[in-house]
């Protein structure tokens, strides 16, 4: 059985940093792209970032290139998102999700999601 444990959200300022954390089990992580995912209230889930199983190809979402950064330690079947000046446009339940597949994706983004995480809120105030 997968399990996805999600930690470090929070209530912050803006231009403030956080890191999430997504750890995974029961499933052989080092064969999956992962990524971040976030949905505000009263909009769609949105893909945030992801990397590939090596690590070594990444995507950002327009909006928080520059800001972001997302890394995975397969030996520690662990991926995290480091998010610096953050904004209350930043503000969602942020989602760690396994792809299906060992490159990224860049069509039918949501489709390859095999599992996903419980969700960690981040709220940033203006």
């Amino acid at each position: 059985q997968v399990r996805i444990v999600e930690s470090g959200g929070d209530l912050v300022q803006t231009g403030d940093s956080l890191r999430l954390s997504c750890t995974v089990s029961g499933l052989a992580f080092d064969l999956y792209s992962m990524g971040w995912f976030r949905q505000a209230p009263g909009k769609e889930r949105e893909g945030v970032s992801c990397i590939s199983r090596t690590g070594d190809t990444r995507f950002y979402e327009d909006s928080v290139t520059e800001r972001f950064a997302t890394s995975r330690d397969n030996a520690k079947n662990s991926h995290v998102l480091e998010m610096d000046s953050l904004k209350p446009e930043d503000t969602a339940m942020y989602y760690c999700a396994v792809f299906g597949v060992p490159q990224c994706p860049t069509e039918n983004i949501e489709q390859l999601v095999i599992d996903w995480g419980q969700g960690t809120q981040v709220t940033v105030s203006s």
